[in-house]
């Protein structure tokens, strides 16, 4: 399948629909199409696009993976929009995806660029909860989080926990 370049977008990914007369399954794209397409239109500040590629998968009857969601939730986490990423990572922990470093990530820093702090600091303990491991990004977003919350004592704890 024909890698998305620009988020000419979704229209592209349409494409990758079975026609009418053909069997389930035939035009489909592979992941890493889907991803890029995802990853372009959120590049564009197009963020609505790179969520209705999502519906192109589902009407593939192909289930996204993680990669394609995580794609998903950053798309929306760098457009502004928290809530669409936290309803995406939500659906994502109901469904059978799994939820990684990446997703929580994302999803905290969206909470943390939509002035979110609770939520961001909710998600990071969610993600020790569920055993996946934290790197500098996600200490980054909740103590960027904690700053923009006026939380310095949250964001000074943050920090003495990563220097350990």
């Amino acid at each position: 399948a024909a890698r998305i370049n620009t988020c000419m977008d979704a229209r592209i990914v349409q494409s990758c629909l079975p026609k009418p007369t053909q069997r389930l399954g035939a035009g489909r794209c592979d992941p890493k199409t889907y991803t890029d397409a995802i990853t372009s239109c959120a590049k564009k500040k197009q963020w609505r696009e790179a969520l209705s590629i999502l519906g192109v998968i589902e009407q593939s009857n192909m289930q996204p993976n993680t990669i394609i969601c995580n794609a998903a939730i950053s798309a929306c986490e760098k457009n502004g929009v928290w809530e669409k990423a936290l309803q995406l990572f939500r659906i994502m922990a109901q469904s059978k995806v799994q939820l990684d470093s990446i997703a929580f990530n994302a999803a905290i820093s969206a909470c943390e660029k939509g002035g979110r702090w609770e939520k961001a600091l909710e998600l990071f303990r969610v993600m020790g909860q569920r055993a996946v491991e934290s790197c500098k990004f996600s200490f980054g977003a909740a103590i960027s989080a904690c700053e923009k919350g006026g939380e310095w004592e949250k964001a000074l704890h943050f920090v003495g926990v990563m220097a350990q």
